[in-house]
């Protein structure tokens, strides 16, 4: 706990993952943290809207992996997810549409070996390898290595992470790494795909990450009941109970600085003093705050950045049942490489879009009426690109299609009781992301650790940035690390 004389008053900008886990943090520190927050109600990209109708949608995250790391969160806070939702294993953890047939991952890893093996022969020992250098890089990667702050190299001088170097296996691309153990193209697309939470092509992403899949598909996929925003309901209370205060309905315009130091954050009009500033908010966007004389980065930085993709989401209400159609399903039937260079390479809307689609109301009865079915559909784009509600409603009929023809529905579009769309000018309008990414940078190696966007402003000693813009990057585990990693920062700071 901060002694007295060091207890500070800190604002924390957006109420997103991060920016939960950094106010909660800084205020078990024995801090006065207060949380503005320009929508009305928390959560950021993971908020949850509700019909008239009777369907309550996720806006955003809905694959509750690494369990583990959301629970050491509530964990620090003497309390466990447990006490906020409950949370139930998905059988089978997803299934994946291939253009002749479809896999299903079963929620247990032996029956998980048993699909290898009867996919290829021996891939049931390549599983085991796999998965135990995995486990390795899971208890490496996610308990030591992404937790530094990175304003060096030094930070990973421990002799833990040096003489894990090798085995982390940070040089190596993640395509060239699954090639070495799968042959079958099934296999190497089901290994493959938990890296596209990441935001780039598997081949330009470190082999650390395999480490996603062992966090995923050996600690299983979960859901918790209600819906993920459960989760966000449960981080706020803990952070109340920390003291921490939410302001709603309270976008910052300006964050106002003197002699090297934030001194107030002005709100509605309003200023308000403050001895530290957390921007949970988009990173460049946070930066169009300051002066440009006193930004870390310049305009021309980003535009050199490889962002993560953008995505069009439609939250459909449906009427009746869906058959054959699982809680998470990713239809896989056109060429992975096809889609990613339209994102990275050429920027333009996928001609053979790969897309994912999911369901909860086959596990959750509380998000859609009765008799009918809560359906999320998700197609990465590249950000920046126009997003006109005809090319959006093009896709979704695509869409739907595919999903008729997996599943044998016919008229699902005549069944539809409420739609809403959502894409890349919605994030820029939303959370003004830039060029309405969805999930931050990607995680390739030249944006990695040390090399991604400094946590702690160089020019203004007290304002400090979190989120899926810095370390350690995209996805909601490490959105929870990275508050905490920015906390424990903004407690180090004497102030003057």
């Amino acid at each position: 706990m901060s002694t007295e004389n060091s207890r500070k008053r800190i604002a924390v900008i957006g109420s997103g993952f991060s920016g939960l886990s950094a106010a909660a943090y800084a205020a078990k520190s024995g801090n006065e943290v207060h949380v503005f927050e320009k929508h009305d109600q928390p959560g950021g990209r993971a908020r949850q809207f509700k019909t008239e109708e009777g369907y309550v949608f996720d806006m955003g995250p809905s694959w509750y992996w690494m369990p583990d790391i959301i629970e050491g969160f509530f964990a620090d806070f003497d309390s466990k997810a447990s006490d906020f939702f409950e949370l139930v294993s998905l059988n089978p953890q997803f299934e994946m549409i291939f253009s002749e047939e479809k896999v299903s991952i079963p929620e247990k890893n032996d029956d998980i070996r048993e699909l290898f093996e009867k996919i290829e022969p021996g891939a049931a020992k390549q599983y085991d390898k796999f998965m135990q250098s995995a486990k390795f890089k899971y208890e490496v990667g996610m308990k030591d290595f992404v937790t530094k702050p990175c304003y060096n190299w030094l930070e990973f001088a421990s002799l833990k992470i040096a003489g894990s170097a090798l085995k982390l296996d940070l040089l190596s691309n993640f395509r060239k790494y699954v090639s070495g153990y799968f042959s079958d193209s099934k296999l190497r697309s089901l290994m493959e795909f938990p890296v596209i939470f990441l935001g780039a092509s598997p081949q330009n992403i470190p082999a650390l990450y395999s480490l996603m899949n062992y966090g995923g598909y050996v600690l299983g996929t979960k859901y918790p009941m209600g819906g993920f925003y459960q989760l966000v309901l449960g981080m706020k209370d803990v952070a109340e109970k920390q003291g921490v205060t939410f302001h709603f309905n309270h976008e910052v315009q300006k964050i106002n600085t003197k002699n090297g130091k934030v001194v107030s954050i002005t709100t509605d009009g309003k200023d308000y003093e403050f001895d530290a500033v957390i921007a949970s908010s988009d990173y460049h966007h946070t930066e169009t705050l300051i002066p440009k004389s006193l930004r870390n980065y310049k305009d021309a930085y980003w535009k050199t950045r490889t962002f993560a993709p953008s995505c069009l989401i439609y939250y459909l209400g449906i009427k009746g049942k869906i058959s054959h159609v699982k809680h998470h399903t990713l239809f896989f039937e056109n060429k992975l490489d096809d889609h990613i260079d339209c994102i990275y390479i050429n920027k333009k809307w996928p001609s053979k879009p790969l897309f994912y689609a999911c369901c909860p109301s086959k596990t959750d009865p509380d998000v859609a009426p009765e008799g009918c079915e809560n359906l999320f559909l998700l197609l990465p784009l590249a950000p920046g690109i126009n997003d006109e509600e005809a090319v959006r409603e093009e896709y979704l009929k695509e869409m739907l299609e595919r999903i008729e023809k997996h599943t044998g529905e016919t008229s699902l579009s005549s069944r539809i009781e409420y739609k809403k769309s959502y894409c890349v000018s919605d994030f820029v309008s939303d959370y003004n992301a830039y060029q309405g990414n969805a999930y931050g940078l990607s995680n390739t190696l030249s944006q990695t650790a040390v090399l991604k966007p400094k946590i702690r402003n160089r020019k203004i000693r007290n304002l400090f940035y979190t989120g899926q813009l810095t370390v350690p990057g995209p996805g909601v585990p490490p959105a929870v690390i990275s508050g905490k990693i920015v906390a424990e920062e903004v407690n180090k700071l004497k102030i003057k």
